[in-house]
């Protein structure tokens, strides 16, 4: 179903190579992807109902929380609804402007993850070194401010390379040799100039992607770092640093796989396509999970919302008796 493209030729759809060539590993990726898929909505979407049903967790760093998981279900949905649907339908083709809003969407959604991460390093900072006026401070209204200004800036960083990108008017081919439409595909198949479209991703992605939030989370840290290292207690500097060590797990979890995705040099497509699904299904699945198995106030409310069901549940019962 390749179409080789003659030079200033457009197209009207993209051919979607996905993880794997192999027939033979069609099933089993449709299993992994659709499990981790999964786990990822039902892990996700459980930490977003707790946080929105217990009035216990309704502070900032669980509202914050509540956006990303709210992101990563919203990116793995994004990413990897081809890949499934390739499987169940067979047809592995993606209209031109589908294409172009889902590297759109998966732009917004990447930057707008490492925005709310940002914006928790500064929760963090405010919880541990100024907790005295923690509540004055992150207010409703400030919390509110802060996700709205991620959201925004996430949708609206993306728009000036997408743009670019729909000027492009030639192609050489039109197989996207990924699972979903990224910027890198479109470079490798464009006959057009993509000079400034380099430039300008490469600088948005050093820029916008690392250097700000990562200078801006780094300030944070050692501002905290500097702050428990004051505390006298040990009981005290482990219990600050417990407050805040979810959260450093998740950073470092995801600038290592940004790193290993976009920084180091690689030979095979097949490594590429490993760190977007790594990016793409394993960090949404780890989020809640490291959240949740390193808080005490998150397991707490937990098993206070079991509690409350099985109270239900017996009330019921006795009820229809």
């Amino acid at each position: 179903m390749n179409v080789q493209m003659k030079p200033n030729q457009t197209v009207t759809y993209f051919i979607i190579k996905g993880i794997s060539d192999d027939p033979e590993l069609q099933a089993p990726i449709f299993v992994l992807v659709l499990l981790l898929y999964l786990i990822v909505l039902v892990g996700n979407m459980s930490l977003l109902l707790l946080v929105c049903l217990d009035s216990h967790l309704h502070t900032p760093m669980y509202f914050f929380l509540a956006n990303l998981s709210v992101v990563d279900m919203m990116s793995s949905t994004v990413t990897l609804h081809k890949t499934l649907l390739t499987f169940i339908t067979g047809d592995n083709t993606v209209a031109y402007l589908a294409c172009m809003v889902q590297s759109y969407l998966f732009g917004s959604l990447s930057g707008h993850g490492l925005f709310i991460l940002t914006a928790m390093s500064y929760d963090r900072y405010v919880a541990i070194c100024r907790p005295l006026n923690y509540t004055i401070i992150m207010n409703y209204k400030v919390c509110l401010l802060l996700a709205s200004f991620c959201w925004i800036l996430g949708f609206i960083q993306v728009i000036p390379y997408i743009c670019i990108l729909l000027k492009i008017s030639c192609y050489s081919s039109n197989e996207i040799t990924h699972f979903f439409c990224d910027l890198a595909p479109f470079l490798e198949i464009t006959c057009s100039d993509i000079t400034l479209l380099i430039r300008l991703s490469s600088i948005q992605g050093v820029i916008v992607y690392a250097v700000i939030p990562f200078l801006f989370i780094l300030t944070s840290y050692i501002f905290i770092i500097t702050t428990i290292l004051k505390i006298r207690s040990s009981i005290g500097r482990r219990k600050a640093f417990y407050t805040c060590s979810s959260h450093l797990t998740v950073i470092v979890l995801l600038y290592t796989t940004l790193l290993c995705q976009y920084a180091v040099p690689s030979n095979t497509l097949g490594s590429k396509k490993l760190f977007s699904l790594f990016n793409t299904a394993i960090v949404p699945l780890l989020n809640p999970l490291i959240y949740s198995l390193k808080n005490k106030d998150f397991k707490t409310a937990f098993r206070r919302r079991l509690n409350k069901c099985n109270v239900d549940i017996l009330f019921l019962q006795k009820s229809m008796v």
